[in-house]
């Protein structure tokens, strides 16, 4: 492959044999490079082939405007990610991502402070991708001097989550957190006593929200197919199915869809958990 243009020292554009552009990134990879050099591909840590010539110029003119150690940050930040949740992550997190950094770290040298309206929720929803925030934040502490406030780690988080998937549809974030926090606070006013966040059976009823939270907003809910399963579930848990109905109606009131009885029996089990679990802690204090 041929450096076609030198974007900074941790950045290039190169073409290969048929000519297709690609963008590379890698510390120093660009560092003293001219058009027509040879890449120097054991620095090569990521590839992106853009989909259209449309966007390879606007990433271009993007990459161009970033430092290169905010770039550097970025690749870092997001192979820590990838370790971290056992996946891949969409390489236009590279593209976001740094343009986040490069803006947040603008913005503490300007003292203007952006509040975070979910930081709670992705702090305790999200603890993974919030603890690669964090991790962001460490390197940049690290590499520039900077202290930026945790709520940054929760911005990072959003492009995080995102990122996690290999389709067009991105994940929202911000609305899974908003979901999540919803449902969260109906289950805990209607339990009625505090709730052992650290807890198995609430990790779990976290998790449990985070998948319907996925399948909600991309209607792929479970159908249904097992009426004597919910009639036994409901028959068995009445006090759990009575507040997953509840959250039923809040869905279909904020958010105008309907929720199958699939996910309101799967819903009751973990709320039974939760109320079980409940029971067993105050009993430890008759």
């Amino acid at each position: 492959m041929l450096i076609k243009k030198s974007l900074n020292a941790n950045a290039v554009i190169a073409v290969d044999l048929d000519e297709k552009e690609f963008i590379l990134f890698g510390k120093g990879i660009g560092y003293g490079k001219k058009t027509g050099d040879k890449v120097d591909e054991t620095v090569v840590n990521q590839t992106f082939i853009p989909l259209s010539n449309s966007e390879i110029k606007e990433y271009v003119s993007l990459l161009e405007s970033i430092p290169p150690v905010i770039l550097e940050i970025t690749r870092s930040t997001v192979q820590h990610a990838e370790k971290v949740l056992k996946c891949a992550l969409n390489v236009n997190v590279y593209f976001m991502l740094s343009d986040h950094l490069n803006f947040a770290i603008e913005r503490q040298k300007n003292g203007i402070l952006v509040q975070n309206r979910v930081f709670w929720e992705i702090k305790n929803y999200y603890t993974t991708e919030f603890e690669i925030g964090r991790y962001a934040l460490k390197l940049i502490m690290q590499d520039l001097g900077i202290k930026l406030p945790d709520e940054e780690a929760a911005n990072i988080a959003f492009h995080i989550i995102n990122a996690q998937t290999d389709d067009s549809t991105k994940k929202d974030g911000m609305n899974y957190a908003n979901l999540i926090s919803g449902v969260v606070s109906i289950v805990r006013y209607s339990i009625g006593k505090q709730i052992d966040t650290h807890s198995t059976h609430y990790q779990r009823f976290i998790t449990h929200l985070k998948f319907f939270s996925e399948r909600f907003f991309s209607d792929s809910m479970l159908i249904e197919k097992n009426d004597t399963l919910f009639e036994q579930i409901a028959i068995s848990y009445p006090e759990a199915t009575e507040i997953a109905f509840m959250v039923k109606d809040y869905l279909t009131s904020v958010y105008e869809k309907h929720i199958p009885k699939e996910e309101i029996t799967y819903l009751s089990v973990h709320i039974n958990r939760l109320l079980n679990a409940q029971e067993i802690d105050d009993g430890k204090h008759v």
